[in-house]
């Protein structure tokens, strides 16, 4: 499971140029389920994005989490970050899960995000979606969890 988190002012996503799902301050969360990922890589990647301090407190520093800072989330499934791009230049994506697993897999993340108590809008799975936000800072992570690998600090 691989995801890019962004720390944004403010952030919407649109299908066929209506706005299905907009935020003020928070994270933008770009989500690609992977071939293998399951409800272990759900609960490591909602448990770690839900706890990410990336919002500056009163001296500037990064202390504050999401939910510190009762900012939203705008989650969007994007199975492009699960592509490879090592051989030649059209991307392969043999490593996206199938969509009938993914989008269940998805739907579970956006679930246990909102089970953390935040507030999430998210995009529509499968769509052309156009998705603008104002990154703040910038600040940008990229995340990834393998199926199965125990690690102790997620």
């Amino acid at each position: 499971m691989k995801a890019v988190v962004q720390r944004v002012r403010e952030a919407g996503v649109s299908v066929a140029g209506e706005e299905i799902g907009a935020i003020g301050r928070g994270l933008v969360v770009l989500l690609a389920v992977e071939r293998g990922d399951g409800e272990h890589e759900v609960t490591r990647m909602v448990r770690k994005i839900a706890g990410l301090r990336i919002f500056p407190d009163e001296r500037g520093r990064m202390h504050h989490s999401v939910a510190d800072i009762h900012g939203g989330v705008l989650a969007i499934s994007q199975f492009t970050l699960a592509a490879n791009l090592e051989k030649g230049f059209r991307p392969s994506f043999d490593q996206a899960e199938e969509p009938n697993r993914a989008r269940m897999l998805f739907d579970a993340f956006c679930q246990r995000l909102r089970a953390e108590g935040l507030d999430l809008s998210t995009g529509r799975f499968g769509a052309d979606m156009q998705v603008r936000l104002i990154n703040d800072g910038p600040v940008t992570f990229s995340l990834s969890f393998s199926p199965g690998r125990a690690h102790p600090d997620s």
